[in-house]
């Protein structure tokens, strides 16, 4: 396969092989969605609204009738919805070949999720690092299984501070700050689930992308729209099309030769766009110590231990 020019041709044959990917219904899922089925996968789409992700299914459907696509409820900034979606998917499958934790949400204003985690953090990372610990029993039956943490260039801005993590009632926090963390705490969280996959033996890879500066609707909190009318001519040069930041993440999670703890992103145009391939996450990610601290935490606050 050649790194500078990867795209959905050269996925494998997918038969046989479940997918989970979070927030299917839109953006870079759907796209991911729309590649995974159209190599055979069975994908389980989630979503907040099924109403929404019943549309996703259906268009998928119209360009890919044969496509096995299972539409489940699943929300990430309520602990509750993430246990009761683990319970009832190891309930109906024996198997979990790739689990893509792609759903996020991106610089939205300071509020709470129904846990009383912040609202980035709780849904970018705690949702995620709980939904794989409740998953983990499935992934570690099935041979050679993948998780992969969607992160974002943005983690290069992210600063963790384990004495105000979450923003208590909103000190210190911005929008763009708080995102960053999230997204750090993304890899953070990869290259520590690697690490426990290796001490234990596990047969399971972690695995980490970023979409580079794709158009999708994560914007639609942090740029009003008409100065995204005004700008488009602009940032036609560096923002690329969704199915083209969908493909770091669908390497990551199906190439033969992807190694766990590597990160992927787009290889042109300092990662903005292009085709996928090896990059490097920033010196911050890569400090054991946060990333040991990180997991206790994330285990107290959300009661999942991984074992």
């Amino acid at each position: 396969m050649n790194g500078k020019h990867w795209t959905t041709k050269d996925i494998p044959d997918l038969k046989g092989k479940t997918v989970i990917v979070t927030g299917g219904n839109s953006g870079l899922g759907f796209e991911a969605v729309k590649a995974f089925v159209s190599k055979g996968a069975i994908v389980i789409m989630t979503c907040r609204s099924t109403i929404k992700g019943e549309i996703a299914r259906e268009n998928i459907k119209n360009s890919i009738p044969k496509a096995e696509i299972i539409l489940m409820e699943l929300d990430l900034a309520n602990l509750s919805s993430i246990q009761n979606f683990s319970d009832k998917f190891k309930q109906s499958h024996t198997k979990l070949d790739i689990l893509v934790n792609n759903a996020g949400i991106m610089m939205v204003p300071y509020a709470l999720t129904v846990d009383g985690f912040e609202k980035q953090i709780g849904t970018n990372h705690l949702g995620h690092f709980a939904l794989t610990g409740l998953l983990l029993d499935i992934l570690k039956k099935t041979p050679g299984s993948r998780v992969v943490n969607v992160s974002s260039l943005a983690h290069k801005s992210g600063v963790m501070d384990f004495d105000n993590f979450m923003y208590n009632n909103g000190n210190g926090y911005k929008p763009m700050k708080a995102y960053g963390r999230s997204k750090l705490c993304n890899l953070l969280f990869t290259y520590e689930l690697q690490h426990f996959f290796e001490t234990n033996q596990i047969d399971c890879k972690a695995i980490a992308a970023h979409p580079g500066v794709s158009d999708t609707n994560l914007f639609s909190h942090s740029i009003p729209k008409w100065v995204m009318v005004l700008l488009r001519p602009f940032t036609l040069f560096f923002i690329q099309p969704a199915s083209m930041g969908a493909l770091p993440e669908l390497r990551a999670a199906t190439d033969p030769m992807a190694k766990g703890g590597e990160f992927y992103g787009p290889n042109s145009h300092s990662e903005m766009k292009g085709f996928p391939t090896v990059v490097q996450s920033n010196q911050a990610s890569h400090r054991i110590d946060d990333g040991k601290k990180l997991w206790q935490l994330s285990e107290k606050l959300t009661s999942v231990q991984f074992k």
